[in-house]
This record gives structure tokens, C-alpha cells and sequence, in this order.
């Protein structure tokens, strides 16, 4: 009985990592902030993923103490109650131009 052997090459063992200094970190972190969306941060800066943004955010967070946590819930929040008011308000855009034919 013969084995037969892989056609693919053995996989290198370790992988080189990228390193990033605090203040690429920080700046990647502020475009998030500043409304840019993860993935747009991310193919701009030549990052592999979403999920590293993501944890130095987190990070950076958690290095800020609990004025900085507060302040991203009371965002989280607002952000939510614009949403209800834009659905709202496009309703009601709906319902004026409906009733507005029947004039």
C-alpha cells in the first residue's frame, strides 16, 4: 500500500505580525469617533478587519476611565433617539403627502 502525499505545502508555523504604535491606534480610533464607519477606517488604514478597531476602541475606553465609558453611552443613546425621530419624521412626510392629494 502506497500513501499518497499532499499536493499543498506545509504552512509556515508562525506568522509575521504587524505592529502598530499607541498614537496609529489612537488616530484610527478618533476617525470611529469622528463618524468614519469601521470598515471604511479599515480599508483606509490597510487593516485586515473590523475587529481590531473594535478592541482599541474598547481599549482606549477602558484606559480613559468612566467619564469616557459614559459619554460613549450617552452617544449610543442619542444616536438611537435620532433614529426614532428620523423614522418618525418620514412618516409623517408620508402621511402629509397622502392626505395632502385629497385636497
Amino acid at each position: 500500500m502506497s500513501k499518497k502525499r499532499s499536493s499543498r505545502a506545509p504552512v509556515a508555523a508562525a506568522s509575521t505580525r504587524r505592529a502598530f504604535t499607541d498614537e496609529f491606534k489612537r488616530e484610527a480610533v478618533q476617525m470611529l469617533l469622528d463618524g468614519h464607519t469601521a470598515s471604511s477606517v479599515a480599508s483606509r488604514l490597510g487593516l485586515s478587519g473590523t475587529n481590531v478597531l473594535y478592541r482599541w476602541k474598547r481599549e482606549q475606553l477602558e484606559r480613559s476611565g468612566p467619564v469616557a465609558t459614559s459619554l460613549e453611552a450617552r452617544v449610543r443613546e442619542l444616536e438611537s433617539e435620532l433614529h426614532r425621530v428620523e423614522r418618525e419624521r418620514d412618516i409623517l412626510k408620508k402621511a402629509l403627502a397622502i392626505f395632502g392629494r385629497h385636497e
